[in-house]
């Protein structure tokens, strides 16, 4: 027997099984079936058709007649939908008084959770070079009128760095400000010296400083980059930080005034006098 499958799904839907289903609309067929001819017509196995059959019964669904060969017939197909639609309401009910209790258990813990805040949850401690690499590039999107930096070895970013480009000559396009301060040595490695041309070319103020203490990008005054020698693992060692806390930002960007101040324009000739 070929059942029509959106007749089957809808009976499912409503909380059948499969074979259940298909039981089901095996009976209203006929007036009534013996559990053998059930199986057949429904296709479905002889050892399951029993169960099915039972369950059904249970359900008030299906009616079993005893005798010397017990007998099943449906109720009619509105009472059996109802009781469907019964238990299906007595379920959602249940479920809303479960989410009703959830909510009053979960909503104040969210609400205390918003409240919480972690006195270091502003510094991002980062240790592994490609992670270090695309918090730079993120420091450079986000910078809107202001983006400074010492440029000191080793360099994180790609040597054509056409990202850190772009970000230049938006901002130089927009009246922002770049500089960037590099070590008085940079120009004479073939690679950084072309470095310092491109970047030039792209809006950015460079000077040249005999030393620097750090690594360091200020965007805006209020995001930092910066690395940190490690003082134990000695040299070639660092950690890098990103800090979101313009007080912070704000002073470095201070420490940065002072330092370009001192520096020298040009090709790097040292400090200015």
């Amino acid at each position: 027997m070929e059942l029509e499958d959106g007749t089957l799904n809808g009976l499912m839907s409503l909380g059948l099984a499969r074979y259940e289903a298909r039981v089901y609309l095996t009976l209203i067929r006929r007036g009534s079936y013996t559990a053998g001819e059930v199986a057949r017509e429904a296709d479905v196995p002889r050892q399951r058709v029993y169960d099915v059959l039972d369950a059904l019964v249970r359900r008030q669904l299906v009616s079993a007649h005893r005798g010397r060969v017990a007998t099943y017939s449906a109720v009619p197909p509105e009472l059996a939908l109802a009781r469907l639609m019964t238990v299906q309401r007595e379920s959602v009910d249940r479920l809303e008084r479960v989410s009703q209790g959830l909510a009053g258990i979960l909503q104040p813990l969210w609400s205390q959770g918003r409240e919480h805040t972690d006195p270091l949850d502003y510094i991002e401690i980062l240790r592994d070079p490609k992670a270090i690499s695309e918090r730079f590039a993120d420091i450079q999107r986000q910078a809107r009128r202001e983006l400074l930096t010492f440029c000191k070895p080793p360099f994180v970013a790609p040597a054509e760095n056409a990202e850190g480009i772009a970000v230049v000559r938006r901002l130089h396009a927009a009246g922002g400000t770049v500089r960037a301060i590099y070590l008085d040595d940079a120009l004479g490695d073939p690679e950084t010296a072309e470095h310092v041309r491109r970047f030039a070319a792209a809006g950015e103020e460079a000077r040249f400083a005999t030393e620097l203490p750090l690594k360091l990008v200020v965007a805006d005054a209020s995001l930092v980059l910066c690395d940190m020698p490690d003082p134990v693992a000695g040299a070639g060692s660092t950690t890098t930080l990103f800090i979101e806390h313009p007080a912070l930002a704000g002073c470095l960007r201070l420490a940065f005034d002072t330092v370009w101040r001192n520096a020298a324009p040009g090709t790097g000739q040292g400090p200015r006098t």
